[in-house]
């Protein structure tokens, strides 16, 4: 039987006051990150979160600080309805998408200098597409020894991109437990560096 379809929730103070809620009821939530475009993998994920939690938040969004202004972070692939079919296809299914449509805006409470000049002052350093589009955004999550070497090399933004926004992930959705594939081995080590000092608990799978 096909799972119920999930809430879909875009704001993140309203995904925050779901969580809250669900644990002032003393319900657990696990949480399943993703980009979306979802493979068996993540479906492996889903259920591994069923096991460990009694509520399931999957979070779809594309993370432009893990793209570099040489890669197409517009041609990243998309098929936001056709992930909700996957999902609730699932047994359970999961009773949260949460879906942020830009984690790094800051609305009008920053002042940019001049675009030119940001561009400029720039020009030497090596940025993500949230600093080509100066978007004002100046606060960064390090692993800074393991996020070297290996596809850091040739991917020098990715970590601190994936680092900060699982973070800004944890402080919205407030999971009890968080659900990653070990795919990207490096990836998996600086997320399970940044948990060991947070109090959350991670689950790793080895996804395909």
């Amino acid at each position: 039987m096909a799972a119920r379809e999930p809430v879909i929730i875009t704001d993140k103070d309203q995904m925050r006051t779901w969580s809250r809620s669900m644990r002032s009821q003393g319900k657990t939530i696990g949480l399943v990150p993703t980009m979306g475009y979802l493979h068996q993998g993540h479906i492996s994920l889903i259920k591994e979160a069923h096991k460990r939690s009694q509520l399931v938040v999957l979070s779809i969004y594309v993370n432009p600080g893990q793209f570099s202004p040489s890669e197409d972070l517009s041609t990243y692939p998309s098929d936001f309805n056709g992930d909700i079919q996957k999902i609730m296809a699932v047994p359970g299914g999961v009773d949260v998408v949460f879906r942020p449509q830009n984690l790094y805006d800051y609305g009008n409470n920053c002042r940019y200098r001049d675009y030119e000049e940001e561009r400029e002052a720039r020009r030497q350093k090596v940025v993500s597409c949230v600093e080509e589009r100066a978007l004002g955004h100046e606060t960064w999550v390090r692993v800074e020894k393991l996020e070297k070497g290996m596809c850091g090399k040739s991917r020098p933004v990715f970590f601190r991109g994936v680092a900060t926004i699982v973070t800004k992930l944890f402080n919205i959705v407030e999971p009890d437990v968080a659900v990653f594939g070990k795919k990207d081995y490096q990836q998996w080590r600086i997320i399970r560096r940044m948990v060991s000092l947070s109090i959350y608990h991670l689950i790793t799978l080895e996804t395909v």
